[in-house]
């Protein structure tokens, strides 16, 4: 393995899973000694990458815009491609549009090669019938989901009755026909899922839940998930299609 390629799966290695990790487990993963692995950790970071730790402790990655990009094998870039293109066809207008600046910035970022793969990709998403249109703006939802801050917002369930709602927004899944916000409900008092094209209104709160997101997240797809096995168990399967329907309002 040349020193360079090493380099990148060093990288690789300290990008995946929790740190800090250490010199002899990477090391012993890369089939290298511990010294070379202190050397590298050296070498990256005069190149400009930002890497805590020190020798006895473990190293853990902090991305820095001041790294200079390193290759992406062909698979790697089709799936980002396809990724991106799948978020322009799903997305709402905000995440879309990014996803096609993002792929502008890349082919602009790419040696010439790579970037001709990407302009004519041989991978292509569409989508015949999009989400409905949502009614709020969701950037302002995302930014709420991440800064671990209430939200309050007018709901229409599929009845057509109307609620108010604070909720803890917890995380967004993109579905074939809708885009839904996984939350605590505090009317409900329990987890909830609520359809973005069902909600109005929308205003983000000082109120905040930090630093519980992730484990309340954790929680809230362990129950949907062990809502629809106990729901399967009791009636014929789904179709592939269908969009699980636990604990939505």
């Amino acid at each position: 393995m040349s020193r360079t390629h090493r380099l990148f799966q060093l990288m690789q290695a300290l990008r995946q899973g929790p740190g800090p990790k250490t010199a002899a487990g990477l090391g012993f993963e890369m089939g290298v000694s511990a010294r070379s692995i202190h050397r590298d950790i050296a070498t990256l970071r005069e190149m400009g990458a930002v890497i805590d730790g020190a020798a006895g402790y473990g190293f853990t990655l902090i991305e820095d815009n001041a790294l200079p990009p390193m290759g992406f094998r062909d698979t790697e870039l089709e799936a980002l491609v396809l990724g991106l293109r799948e978020v322009q066809q799903i997305g709402d207008p905000d995440l879309a549009e990014a996803a096609g600046e993002a792929l502008r910035k890349l082919q602009g970022r790419l040696p010439p090669r790579q970037a001709h793969r990407l302009r004519h990709s041989v991978l292509a998403a569409h989508r015949f019938q999009r989400p409905e249109a949502p009614k709020i703006k969701v950037a302002d939802l995302r930014d709420a989901t991440w800064e671990e801050l209430e939200v309050q917002f007018d709901y229409t369930d599929a009845n057509g009755a109307s609620t108010c709602r604070q909720v803890k927004p917890l995380g967004l899944i993109y579905f074939d026909r809708s885009t839904v916000l996984i939350a605590w409900c505090k009317l409900r008092k329990d987890f909830r899922i609520f359809r973005l094209d069902r909600m109005s209104e929308l205003q983000v709160t000082t109120q905040s839940f930090r630093p519980h997101r992730v484990a309340m997240l954790r929680d809230a797809l362990a129950k949907i998930r062990a809502e629809r096995q106990a729901a399967q168990t009791s009636a014929p399967p789904p179709s592939k299609t269908a969009e699980p329907r636990a604990t939505e309002d």
